[in-house]
Order: structure tokens, then C-alpha cells, then sequence
């Protein structure tokens, strides 16, 4: 069963607080990159995996989707999507991503955000998403770019110019990783980008594109704050077609 980090209160009270928790995808600095890969949602059958407290379930289905299911293993995430979605096209389910299953040939989008870092059994996963969507089914998610979740510590240091450096932990050891972040004993698994694309590959998904996200040269003018990550990718956003 995968670590529920999320119903702990002192990493839900964090989390609340992150600017994608208060203002939603336009909270995301990922988001306008995420958008220019996603298809039309006119009339789909979508299942949002980690849907978190609901967001993208809530634009999914103002845009036209025929159904949207989420699933998250928080139960505050669900108890929270639930009081904030009105939308009848639009349910929630608590679940583990570790074991779950779909119903072949279900859905015509699977779309995650930030979530599979926190799935050990990647393989299972990716297998179970392809076998739910329909021929031509669209698969699209992001996930903390593996580069980033391999920091030593410090997190950088700088060169003689002032520049920074971000040295790499063990970036090809992969496998578990325990983080600080909002909360302490974070677990996440680490794996390389060629381990995530041929895993797809071997499932018989088409990679479509993938993106190391940076800001646009609009988003560093409007967030001068996010030169930081012109440094090294924090974001890997990948679209694959079944």
C-alpha cells in the first residue's frame, strides 16, 4: 500500500497552502505547458489519477468531458473534492493507486498530476492505464522530473562564477527515497526518465511528447521568483497514446 502522506495534518495543512491548493490549475506554474498537450475533452470519458482536491476533475468536465472519475487515497483530498464539485458528471473514489483496477476499455484520457513519484510499482500501473483506454486512448501526466528528485544535500552549490550546480544523488540507484517535504519520512520512488519512457514503450503506449518543464520567458516576466528553476527540470510532463 503506498504511503497516504496526505491525511497526516501537518502535511495537509501545508500542502493547503502551496499556491496550486489555493488557486487551482492557474496555481500550477506547469499548467499553460500541460494544457497545449492535453486533447479535446468534447464528450471523453476521463479518469484523473491523484485528482487531489479536484481541480483538473472540475475543468475536465466545464470543457465538455462526458464522465470524470477521480481517485486519490486521501480521504481528506476526496472529503474536499466532494464540498468544493456540484458537477453531476463528475465522482470521486478513494484508492490506492499501488493496487488498483479498471474496467477495460473505459476511458478515453488518463491524466495524473504529480502523483506516480509516489508509486513504487510503476509497471503494474502503466499497465492497468492501458488496458482502461480505448484504442488511441490519450495518457498524459506529470511527475517530479527525476533529475530533481536526486539532489545531494546541499541542494546546489555554486561554480567559481556564482552559477549554480545542482550535483546528482545516485541518479541511476533507483528505487525508494525518504524526503523532508511539508512533513517529515516523505516516501517517494526514484526513477530515471529512460526507466519511465520504455516502461510506457514496453506497455504498448506511443510517446507522444515530453517536456522538461521550464518557465516561458512571459511566466519569468510576470514570476522573476522562478529564474530558480532555469537551473534543472522540477517538472517532466509526458503525453503517450495507447
Amino acid at each position: 500500500m503506498a504511503q497516504n502522506i496526505y491525511d497526516k495534518p501537518e502535511f495537509f495543512e501545508g500542502y493547503s497552502q502551496l499556491s496550486r491548493s489555493l488557486h487551482g490549475l492557474d496555481g500550477a506554474a506547469e499548467w499553460e505547458s500541460i494544457q497545449a498537450m492535453l486533447p479535446d475533452f468534447g464528450g471523453k470519458r476521463i479518469v484523473d489519477l491523484g485528482c487531489g482536491f479536484g481541480w483538473f476533475a472540475r475543468y475536465a468536465a466545464e470543457q465538455g468531458a462526458k464522465s470524470v472519475l477521480g481517485f486519490d487515497i486521501s480521504e481528506r483530498m476526496i472529503d474536499r473534492a466532494r464540498r468544493d464539485t456540484g458537477n453531476p458528471t463528475v465522482r470521486y473514489e478513494i484508492a490506492d493507486l499501488e493496487t488498483l483496477e479498471l474496467p477495460p476499455a473505459s476511458f478515453d484520457l488518463a491524466y495524473s498530476s504529480l502523483a506516480f513519484h509516489y508509486v513504487e510499482d510503476f509497471d503494474r500501473l502503466a499497465a492497468t492505464v492501458h488496458a482502461a483506454l480505448v484504442p488511441r486512448g490519450d495518457f498524459v501526466f506529470t511527475i517530479e522530473h527525476p533529475i530533481y528528485m536526486a539532489p545531494r544535500d546541499p541542494a546546489w552549490t555554486t561554480d567559481v562564477e556564482g552559477r549554480r550546480i545542482w550535483p546528482l544523488d545516485s541518479y541511476l540507484r533507483e528505487g525508494k527515497r525518504t524526503t523532508d517535504w511539508l512533513a517529515k519520512g516523505v516516501v517517494k520512488y526514484h526513477r530515471t526518465l529512460g526507466t519511465t519512457l520504455n516502461t510506457l514503450i514496453a506497455k504498448g503506449f506511443s510517446i507522444r511528447h515530453v517536456e522538461e518543464w521550464r518557465p516561458s520567458d512571459e511566466q519569468l516576466n510576470r514570476h522573476p521568483e522562478w529564474a530558480e528553476e532555469m537551473d534543472r527540470p522540477m517538472f517532466l510532463l509526458i503525453s503517450a497514446q495507447r
